[in-house]
């Protein structure tokens, strides 16, 4: 591996998780983690995340698909020896170079862990997840300091404020709602 990085530098985003290693150059067979796999064309630099934590860059030389996976070669890696430490492992980019969404759309891991409240300021809880439920519905899974989980539907009469930098999501539920 490469340059160690510490854990408290800029927050990551993972693209890929490396599988196995491939052929005899050092190839690495990874699981595409990311919506926008077209994003491996301008990345040159990867952040490696170990299964312990520990951080390290290195250069990507090249990649291609597969039957649905990624191939990554490393520079530097050139013998399926060196690649095998890179198994198990997850490759990133800093959460700046994201691929920026439209206006009004999220990643999971934006509204995971947000507090959400009604228009009249009543706690809900804590975003655990979102759920897709089939026909393009979201629902956004909360859980309440009961433990009790509710099911918010991402409709924008119902979802009315989203705001990732205060982690905080207003919502407007329909009578009844937060009963089931």
């Amino acid at each position: 591996m490469s340059e160690e990085l510490p854990e408290s530098a800029e927050p990551i985003v993972a693209v890929a998780r490396a599988v196995k290693t491939r052929g005899l150059k050092g190839e690495i067979v990874a699981e595409v983690l990311t919506d926008f796999p077209d994003r491996f064309a301008d990345v040159s630099q990867l952040i490696v995340v170990a299964p312990d934590g520990g951080r390290s860059v290195v250069e990507l030389e090249s990649y291609w698909f597969h039957q649905g996976k990624v191939i990554l070669k490393l520079a530097g890696q050139n013998n399926p020896e060196t690649a095998r430490a890179f198994v198990g492992c997850e490759f990133a980019v800093p959460e700046s170079c994201r691929v920026q969404l439209p206006e009004g759309q999220f990643y999971d891991w934006e509204l995971e862990g947000c507090d959400v409240e009604t228009t009249t300021g009543k706690v809900i809880g804590h975003v655990q997840g979102v759920m897709r439920v089939g026909g393009g519905v979201e629902m956004l899974v909360v859980e309440g300091d009961d433990r009790h989980e509710h099911l918010i539907p991402m409709a924008p009469s119902i979802v009315i404020d989203i705001d990732t930098a205060r982690k905080m999501i207003r919502i407007d539920p329909p009578q009844g709602l937060l009963e089931l």
